[in-house]
């Protein structure tokens, strides 16, 4: 499946590790915009906006590292040291893809996973990333330190797949379809959201082993040293320098934060924001408020 009939697709080996490859695809003309998505998909979580955004922006769309078709590197020696999938090794990826595109400057859209790789892209990268937008999320460290029943029910996702390898890849493996309608069923009950095509994709990860093992590893940095990455980062000052807008799903877990407050103290200047009448997954919920907002934002 491709985003578009105009989109070309490509893999990029990234500067700072030759054994990493970058999977993503591109079209269109005018300023670059990247997108990145969240968990557990792929670029295609940007099929219903992605061809009418071609048609004012370059739009550079990426599979994750850990995920699609994208490198699923492995630490087999050292179980507990999960930099391979901390979000400032996932950013460095996408400022090498940029750099390999011929971008030195661009806009970024992340939703879910996506958004917290975006967020460190544009702390680590203040002079390339012009313009910030995250979708469903608050920064990670904040959701950690702000932790309740409530969160850990709705995101039990995030507390099981951080257990020391192999327990969680071996559980999911075991009944990969069971977990993967479970975990997009917690997220939005709508099962006849996601076009047939993109859920197969989407599904196929969590029989893969090297995709599984990838995923938890994702949480598992985000658990431990992505929290380093932004206690160091508020400690030193270290901010958002851009432009940010931020967009949730009302009907989801975000609107029980003050998520433009809590994006306020990670950014220098104003930031805005405002949700809209859907679960998590706003591309494919609600591609028409989505790319009327970035449409207004991306200018």
């Amino acid at each position: 499946m491709k985003l578009g009939p105009d989109f070309q697709d490509f893999d990029i080996k990234v500067s700072s590790d030759p054994e990493v490859t970058i999977h993503g695809t591109q079209s269109g003309s005018g300023p670059p915009l990247l997108l990145l998505h969240g968990f557990p998909q792929t670029h295609l979580i940007w099929h219903k906006i992605a061809p009418p955004l071609a048609s004012t922006y370059t739009i550079i769309a990426l599979d994750l590292r850990g995920y699609g078709k994208s490198s699923k590197p492995s630490n087999p020696s050292s179980p507990n040291n999960h930099n391979l999938y901390s979000k400032r090794s996932l950013a460095s990826d996408c400022a090498s893809v940029m750099d390999s595109l011929h971008h030195p400057n661009f806009s970024v859209c992340g939703h879910d996973r996506g958004g917290r790789v975006a967020h460190q892209l544009a702390i680590d990268f203040p002079q390339r990333v012009t313009k910030l937008m995250t979708l469903d999320i608050i920064p990670t460290l904040r959701h950690y330190e702000l932790t309740d029943q409530q969160f850990a029910t709705a995101y039990w996702h995030w507390f099981f797949l951080i257990q020391p390898r192999p327990f969680p890849e071996e559980m999911i493996l075991a009944n990969p379809v069971t977990y993967s309608r479970r975990a997009f069923r917690e997220l939005n009950e709508d099962e006849g959201l996601f076009k047939v095509e993109a859920m197969r994709e989407y599904e196929a990860q969590f029989r893969d082993e090297a995709g599984v093992h990838a995923m938890c590893e994702d949480y598992r940095a985000g658990a431990s040293v992505d929290l380093e990455h932004q206690r160091e980062d508020r400690k030193h000052g270290r901010k958002v320098g851009c432009e940010m807008f931020a967009m949730w799903g009302t009907q989801g877990l975000i609107p029980k934060y003050d998520a433009v407050r809590e994006w306020q103290e990670v950014c220098e200047k104003e930031v805005r924001g405002e949700g809209v009448d859907c679960g998590h997954y706003i591309p494919e919920e609600q591609p028409e408020e989505l790319l009327k907002k970035m449409l207004e934002f991306f200018v």
